[in-house]
């Protein structure tokens, strides 16, 4: 019988994005590795359980989720949650940020400082800039503020995200110049926490930590799902929050990372799975990836 692995999710570096297993292992990804796995035949895909504890049902999850957790797992999960505001007491300092994702999208949020930017990095950022760092309770005050005040919001779907990354404007200039403007409007706001100390604008760009555009091509889909006996094998070309751009024959398929998570995957034998044309192929369900250059529709009272 094959070994298998369990995937616990990417997380990014300070060299770079890092695929985790079971166990303890880490992947590290550059730029022309080759990915290559097999979804185990004759199984499912399985809750991943809460906050580092085994799902005790061990239940069965949709294909389809990001998640990866079933409806009780998810709830534990998010009970010891920032975002859920049940950590009122967090002693440790927060920063507030705005980040922007593509034309007509940008979002403000909160992260520990410890952290570093690692939350703009797992979340696709394009770039980002600090508005101010203080107590928890303060740096949520302050986002909820910008939130009404700016009407930005503090979540935009991942798809949308995604859909924009091929379409982004050329320089670094341009990429920021939205947050930029909301930056200098956040600052001249009345009623900011007076624990929170403000930010200078700095504009952070992730499009080189990216590896955007990466060189496999346009991208022509991205993966639905994984499937029992499936395959994925390509070179990676360009990775961008949880999502990993990998060159196959056809173009360039992104996969989101967090649909590998519990799931039972094996090892492909050398060389990879080709198509007719010698390269990668992924024998999973991909859908056309639909290109915009305003995330799909216009962020309302942006300015």
């Amino acid at each position: 019988m094959a070994q298998t692995w369990t995937c616990s999710g990417l997380r990014w570096s300070a060299d770079g994005p890092v695929l985790g297993w079971g166990g303890g292992r880490e992947s590290p990804l550059t730029w022309g590795k080759r990915v290559a796995f097999g979804v185990a035949d004759g199984g499912g895909r399985t809750c991943v359980g809460a906050r580092g504890n085994v799902c005790p049902l061990r239940a069965g999850v949709s294909a389809r989720s990001t998640g990866a957790r079933c409806e009780e797992c998810a709830r534990l999960d998010r009970a010891h949650s920032v975002a859920a505001d049940t950590l009122a007491d967090d002693p440790r300092p927060y920063r507030v940020y705005l980040a922007w994702f593509g034309p007509g999208m940008a979002k403000v949020g909160i992260t520990a400082l410890e952290r570093g930017s690692a939350r703009l990095l797992e979340q696709g950022a394009v770039c980002f800039s600090w508005l101010g760092s203080g107590p928890l309770m303060a740096a949520r005050r302050t986002e909820e503020l910008l939130r009404a005040a700016l009407r930005v919001p503090d979540r935009i779907p991942y798809a949308r995200k995604r859909a924009v990354r091929a379409a982004l404007p050329g320089t670094e200039g341009e990429r920021a110049a939205e947050i930029e403007e909301l930056h200098r409007r956040a600052l001249a706001l009345g009623a900011w926490p007076e624990s929170l100390t403000p930010a200078p604008f700095r504009a952070v760009d992730h499009v080189g930590a990216f590896g955007l555009p990466g060189s496999g091509g346009p991208v022509v889909g991205e993966v639905t799902e994984l499937v029992a006996g499936g395959a994925v094998g390509g070179e990676l070309v360009a990775a961008a929050g949880p999502d990993l751009h990998l060159a196959t024959g056809d173009g360039v398929v992104v996969l989101d990372s967090r649909l590998m998570t519990g799931w039972e995957l094996v090892p492909l034998p050398l060389p990879l799975p080709v198509d007719e044309s010698g390269g990668g192929r992924v024998d999973v369900p991909v859908r056309a990836l639909r290109v915009t250059g305003d995330g799909g529709r216009q962020q309302d009272g942006l300015f």
